[in-house]
């Protein structure tokens, strides 16, 4: 499967969604159910990976746990209750700031933080953020997504969460989130039909405009 969304930052307007396999609109017979019921963009679940360290990093200077200057050093690997989690560079990066760790997209960096912020904390932004749950947008057939509840986290759990594995998104959940982070902290409601007007007429029968579904984090984060 291939799937991309194009989404305004600043509004929520979805610009744009496509997805393969498609069909033929013209010889939808030809296709399987599979392919027709299911709008990947709004439906499939993933694992986010390092794409949600992006939901990670801002949750943890919204909550002044780290700044970006303070120092971490990276021996390529992290042990969390016998579990042994490494990062994708073999030795690690040694010796690096927290804006390095995001830039690195260091996964033992992303480790600490989680255990910094704590279970509770992470957990609640993912809430905020829109996680588990359905953005609403204007389209049919959404998914949820799936988050442990909090009782099942323990702390491999919070560990690979912060890193973006072991939880499961959707597409449209994630790019509205990162949008939420990038345009000043505004979770926006998505939508793709921008107005319906009367052929004839061009009287506007319905409009949908920008909804701020919460503030997620500040301006300054």
């Amino acid at each position: 499967n291939a799937l991309a969304i194009v989404m305004d930052p600043n509004n929520g307007e979805l610009l744009g969604i496509g997805s393969r396999p498609d069909y033929d609109p013209n010889n939808y017979q030809k296709s399987s159910q599979k392919v027709l019921n299911r709008n990947l963009p709004v439906f499939s679940s993933y694992e986010p990976g390092s794409t949600f360290k992006i939901v990670t990093m801002a949750t943890a200077l919204e909550e002044k746990v780290i700044s970006l200057n303070d120092s971490f050093y990276d021996s390529g690997s992290v042990k969390v209750d016998g579990s042994t989690l490494r990062c994708w560079k073999a030795g690690g990066h040694g010796s690096q700031t927290f804006l390095q760790v995001l830039e690195n997209s260091c996964n033992p960096g992303f480790v600490k933080i989680g255990q910094l912020l704590g279970k509770e904390t992470l957990f609640s932004y993912l809430d905020k953020f829109g996680f588990g749950a359905k953005t609403k947008v204007d389209l049919s057939g959404e998914s949820t997504g799936i988050i442990f509840p909090l009782e099942k986290v323990g702390n491999v759990e919070l560990a690979t969460t912060a890193f973006g594995q072991g939880v499961s998104v959707t597409p449209i959940q994630q790019v509205t989130a990162v949008s939420s982070v990038v345009n000043g902290g505004n979770l926006y409601k998505p939508y793709i039909v921008k107005r319906i007007a009367e052929p004839n007429t061009k009287e506007i029968m319905k409009e949908n405009k920008p909804t701020i579904v919460k503030k997620v984090i500040s301006n300054e984060t």
